[in-house]
């Protein structure tokens, strides 16, 4: 009797999931899955996060220990589960005020779109420092940005740096006689991958006389990737963009911000003519 009326309450759950009932549970699932992942989120990249992977390991022990029937560091475990949430409070302190914040500010939600805009600019001006600095010294350097097409063969030419984007990075490293300066910075994502790299150059015999090796470099990665090239001129310190075969010459700075930031983050756009010179073409400028 007992197992028949288990079965009619199993079969009574399943008719009571009415189809308001079935989005209510979904919506309830995916609000504490966004939860969960706006917390993440908001521990990324702060000690909490280690201190979140030690919490988890000693869970997980508590429960090998009941598995085992270990009863004595059972007991242990259960009693650093149990007063370990005052120590969470204390510990994740720092992480617990900035959320509140900005639940105070309802920033919560747009925390994702507003992190990626910052950390668009700070890429942007990090290029943007450091091609001045070097265009104003003359200080030849070639810089590619990673797209769609992977660059890994032409990593792999060079030295592994895996680093943190700064402007002192990149200017550092075309220091002239330094061990990298000779030949391309290659960048994927928010990462120097790699730095002294080899780029195939163009063979277009279209190209301007005037143009160097940097230049040539520059066009032939752009004529088979989808890469984004940054020249600094060590002759004149003139700067230069090359794109889908494309080589956009005597940018000033705020012109090579804007299109950088159009390559790189949104739909390329054609800057204004005098700024636009293309291999193909027959403008020397």
């Amino acid at each position: 009797m007992k197992s028949g009326g288990c079965h009619v309450q199993i079969f009574e759950q399943f008719t009571d999931l009415t189809p308001v009932n079935i989005v209510i549970n979904v919506l309830d699932v995916l609000l504490v899955w966004y939860v969960i992942y706006k917390i993440l989120t908001l521990i990324k990249g702060t000690k909490a996060v280690q201190l979140l992977k030690g919490i988890f390991v000693i869970i997980i022990a508590r429960i090998v220990t009941d598995f085992l029937g270990l009863q004595t560091l059972g007991w242990m475990l259960q009693q650093v589960i149990e007063f370990g949430f005052l120590a969470i409070i204390i510990i994740f302190q720092p992480e617990i005020r900035r959320g509140l914040e900005q639940i105070g500010r309802g920033k919560l939600f747009q925390r994702s779109t507003s992190q990626e805009e910052e950390e668009e600019t700070r890429l942007i001006e990090a290029l943007k420092k450091s091609v001045s600095y070097m265009a104003k010294r003359r200080i030849g350097a070639l810089i590619s940005i990673e797209k769609e097409t992977g660059l890994n063969e032409y990593i792999e030419t060079g030295i592994s740096l895996n680093a943190d984007i700064t402007s002192e990075l990149l200017i550092n490293i075309f220091i002239p006689n330094t061990p990298l300066h000779d030949g391309a910075v290659i960048m994927q994502k928010d990462k120097v991958t790699a730095a002294a790299c080899y780029l195939p150059l163009s063979e277009s015999p279209f190209i301007s006389k005037e143009l160097g090796t940097r230049h040539r470099a520059a066009l032939g990665l752009s004529e088979v990737t989808d890469a984004i090239t940054i020249v600094v001129s060590e002759e004149t310190g003139a700067i230069s963009i090359a794109l889908n075969g494309n080589l956009h010459r005597n940018l000033s700075l705020e012109e090579f911000g804007t299109l950088l930031r159009r390559m790189w983050f949104g739909v390329a756009q054609e800057p204004n003519a005098a700024s636009k010179l293309t291999w193909r073409g027959k403008k020397n400028g």
